[in-house]
């Protein structure tokens, strides 16, 4: 058995952990609204049409903010067609995804639905096809309460407080070729400046995404962002991250790997960003919002999914549905792993995405609602991180991976909140054949008592929860946990992710 070390000290602290780390995102894409959130017909379904058994898993989820509408639709949207009498709203063309957009849910319903599920809204503005004149009037019908034709149509469509949105994407993926609008950094760095200062104008508490690579494998990535953050730098807040990974032809070691990349991606991203900082002589640090990140079989979709044809245009189309296995889930919560280990800079993430659409919850039209493997390492670190992240200065050995070289056998991160004294820790082991015994040094917190302690793993790695068998996948009890003078100790399975809280 292999073993690793590890130490949880308070005063190794990364950062805080932000709330919004535990973020989502809701496109209108496949069936993520329709026949996701929205269903009317459905049994459970409230008085707007809203899934009331998806409101509540989607509140156990604990999911922060929600990012909306798009993603790739954004760049396509005209915000208008969603506001107003439903019955009114135009059916439109959606190219980003080759489908029919009905616009029956729009801006009110789904502040609505967030406001069911305890939400936040992140509100994304359509700098692809549209502009700045847009973006402004979009704001202030959102955010404006006073006496403005905008301001009155949102009263007369039923709001009569302001939404008061606080966080805005410009725009999405503006760097991909795929994207409506799709511009070079300096073209694209322009109209983001001025939209963001021309918003900060309209409403100046705002906090403003910048578009960052839509992935490290970009060719432009790091330019895009040295480019882009040279005109912006001043007017905005954060400078998004997109990534994305799936098992590429059973190398099943290298996936487990994953958050390698993720971990050099944001230290990439955050030493561009540093390096126009200190450029332009600022004091002002950019963050990074992380607000796309999943397991995502691409491939599938781009050789079996697509939609094609002039003549086709379907509704709510299945699209992007993967199914997750226990391998998935190990490695989605060693990305959330990593984004906690850089939580002094990572200060907002979305899951991409919600319901459905590559997604933690699954719907049946007309039946039921179940939990994704992946539902589960995110459920239970949106309930245990709190406080401040931890450096936890791991000791283990290593292995060999095709994709990233000689990588740890073991990930790790921990959080302590001082407020309740109360400490938890998050473990991934990569190893596909053996388990590894694992100590921990908690003498720092005092004395502790392990509140729970949960692994996922399964004898069958690509074990997964589906319609037939919506259970077969969980989370279980690790028996092996102990606490003895000051060192907790484990054993983590092999393809496994554990948490375990610990109290004073």
């Amino acid at each position: 058995m292999s073993t690793a070390r590890l130490t949880v000290d308070p005063h190794f602290t990364v950062g805080t952990v932000n709330r919004r780390l535990f973020g989502s995102f809701v496109e209108h894409l496949g069936r993520c609204v329709y026949d996701g959130i929205f269903e009317p017909g459905h049994p459970t379904a409230d008085a707007e049409g809203f899934r009331e058994d998806v409101i509540e898993l989607v509140k156990e989820l604990g999911v922060s903010a929600i990012r909306y509408p798009g993603g790739n639709f954004v760049s396509g949207f005209r915000w208008e067609d969603s506001v107003g009498p439903a019955e009114d709203r135009p059916r439109r063309l959606d190219l980003a995804w080759h489908s029919t957009e009905t616009n029956q849910v729009g801006l009110h319903e789904f502040s609505s639905w967030l406001d069911k599920v305890d939400s936040e809204l992140m509100m994304a503005v359509n700098l692809g096809t549209r502009g700045t004149l847009e973006a402004l009037d979009l704001l202030e019908y959102s955010n404006i309460a006073g006496d403005t034709a905008l301001a009155q149509r949102r009263i007369a469509n039923g709001k009569t407080d302001a939404f008061g949105i606080t966080m805005w994407c410009l725009g999405n993926e503006m760097d991909g070729p795929w994207q409506l609008g799709h511009r070079s950094a300096d073209d694209y760095g322009k109209i983001a400046a001025q939209t963001a200062s021309a918003m900060r104008q309209l409403d100046p508490s705002i906090e403003l995404v910048v578009c960052g690579s839509s992935s490290a494998q970009m060719p432009t990535f790091g330019e895009w962002e040295r480019v882009v953050l040279t005109h912006t730098y001043d007017a905005v807040d954060y400078i998004s991250c997109h990534a994305y990974y799936e098992e590429v032809d059973g190398d099943l070691g290298s996936f487990l790997a994953s958050a390698v990349n993720m971990d050099h991606f944001i230290e990439s991203v955050v030493a561009t960003a540093d390096h126009v900082k200190a450029v332009k002589g600022s004091d002002k640090s950019i963050n990074i919002s992380f607000d796309e990140w999943n397991v995502w079989y691409l491939k599938r979709f781009e050789n079996v999914d697509k939609i094609t044809g002039l003549d086709n245009w379907p509704v709510a189309p299945r699209l992007l549905e993967d199914i997750y296995s226990v391998a998935d889930a190990v490695v989605f919560g060693s990305l959330m792993i990593s984004l906690l280990k850089h939580a002094d800079r990572v200060t907002s993430a979305s899951l991409a995405q919600l319901v459905n659409v590559i997604a933690p919850i699954m719907t049946e039209p007309g039946g039921i609602a179940w939990k994704q493997t992946t539902f589960f390492p995110f459920a239970l670190t949106s309930r245990l991180a709190t406080g401040s992240a931890l450096n936890v200065k791991l000791e283990v050995g290593n292995y060999d991976t095709k994709a990233y070289g000689s990588v740890p056998l073991v990930d790790a991160v921990a959080t302590h909140d001082a407020e309740t004294g109360r400490s938890a820790v998050f473990l991934v082991n990569r190893s596909t054949t053996d388990e590894v015994q694992v100590t921990v040094d908690v003498s720092a917190l005092g004395e502790v008592r392990v509140l729970e302690a949960q692994t996922l793993s399964d004898a069958d790695v690509y074990a997964k929860n589906t319609l037939e068998d919506p259970e077969r996948v969980g989370l279980s009890d690790n028996d092996t946990v102990s606490i003895a003078d000051g060192a907790l100790t484990l054993v983590l399975p092999p393809v496994s992710w554990t948490a375990v809280a610990l109290a004073v």
